[in-house]
């Protein structure tokens, strides 16, 4: 082939590559809304509208949040907390055009502050890196963590004493745990794995991946289904049959969202929540994510025997025979018993 033919493919080739590039889709339609900043109260009603510059004749439009259709105006009283997108379907002149917004909304409340009444302090393993802690038909569990160091446990905690025990692999990092139906969920942090086991025996029964969490930190469960933490704002809900995460909520205040979600606790129909590097709790509402109330347990770290390797509160779990919550930390050498004391 002649030089001069193959220089005219390459320009023919090139025009055409750049015109396909060249503009953007005009977008005429932006959606409006009534949210302060794109942040809203769920004790509002959210109000939308269409911004048309152009002044195209609207057919029609379908509002949609979060994949479920929304009218232009509607109330945000049962709806969960958090980020959520809303798009619009605009029809007109025989075409159709996309439109998204972002709004975030955030608990109507402020959170009351509880507090707490110490009750007893136990004998606790110094050398524990505790990362999960639940009570099942009386025997208290635990999981821990560090690589080489992670284990599970069942534990006589008034007489200081350990019923069963097993060592992790070296690869795993453990993380929290719950008890249902008679097996012991365990998390592992980054290794994407959660661990199975027979309460009774702990023999290894299975394991099971996670979905779209980016890692296991805490967990527990309602009797019914599985709640899991990541790291974020997002505590997952995962099948109890499959663990399978089938969906999340996401843990606001009146203000914004809480990060570093950890160790979790069910208690009375809510879920009890650390933050990481942190003393305090939130007391999360599992149906939309509201942060209700919240704990300081800064006092107990106060208590614990000050050593090189002491590190921060982890570690809840719920008797329900006593009605009591048991709180430890990571190689924290006791073990308290308190009793929550909700806001008047």
């Amino acid at each position: 082939m002649h030089l001069d033919k193959v220089l005219k493919i390459i320009i023919v080739a090139a025009f055409i590559s750049g015109c396909g590039n060249s503009s953007k889709p005009i977008k005429h339609f932006l959606i409006q809304t009534n949210a302060n900043k794109n942040v809203i109260s769920n004790t509002d009603t959210l109000k939308l509208s269409l911004s048309n510059p152009s002044n195209k004749k609207i057919d029609s439009v379908n509002y949609v949040m979060n994949n479920s259709p929304v009218t232009d105006i509607f109330s945000l009283q049962n709806s969960s907390l958090g980020e959520k997108m809303i798009k619009a379907e605009i029809f007109y002149g025989g075409k159709k055009e996309v439109a998204l917004q972002k709004v975030i909304v955030v608990n109507g409340s402020t959170p009351k502050l509880y507090s707490y009444e110490l009750l007893n302090t136990y004998p606790h393993d110094i050398t524990s890196y505790t990362q999960g802690l639940e009570f099942y038909k009386g025997v208290l569990y635990e999981s821990t963590g560090q690589y080489g160091e992670s284990k599970l446990r069942a534990l006589d905690y008034k007489n200081d004493a350990i019923l069963k025990n097993v060592n992790l692999s070296r690869s795993y990092f453990g993380e929290g745990l719950t008890v249902l139906n008679d097996k012991i969920y365990q998390l592992t942090w980054k290794e994407d794995r959660g661990l199975i086991y027979d309460v009774n025996t702990f023999e290894t029964l299975g394991s099971f991946n996670y979905g779209q969490s980016k890692e296991g930190w805490g967990l527990c469960n309602d009797g019914r289904q599985l709640y899991k933490t990541d790291g974020s704002e997002n505590i997952w809900i995962l099948n109890a049959e499959t663990l399978e995460e089938e969906r999340f909520i996401q843990a606001y205040t009146n203000k914004g969202r809480l990060t570093n979600l950890n160790e979790l606790e069910w208690v009375e129909g809510k879920i009890y929540a650390n933050r990481y590097q942190k003393n305090g709790v939130a007391i999360i509402n599992p149906i939309n994510g509201a942060i209700e109330a919240v704990l300081d347990f800064k006092d107990l770290k106060n208590k614990v025997t000050n050593h090189p390797g002491l590190d921060v509160l982890n570690g809840m779990a719920y008797n329900p025979d006593t009605k009591t919550l048991f709180v430890t930390g990571k190689r924290w050498d006791k073990l308290f018993e308190v009793r929550i004391i909700p806001a008047n």
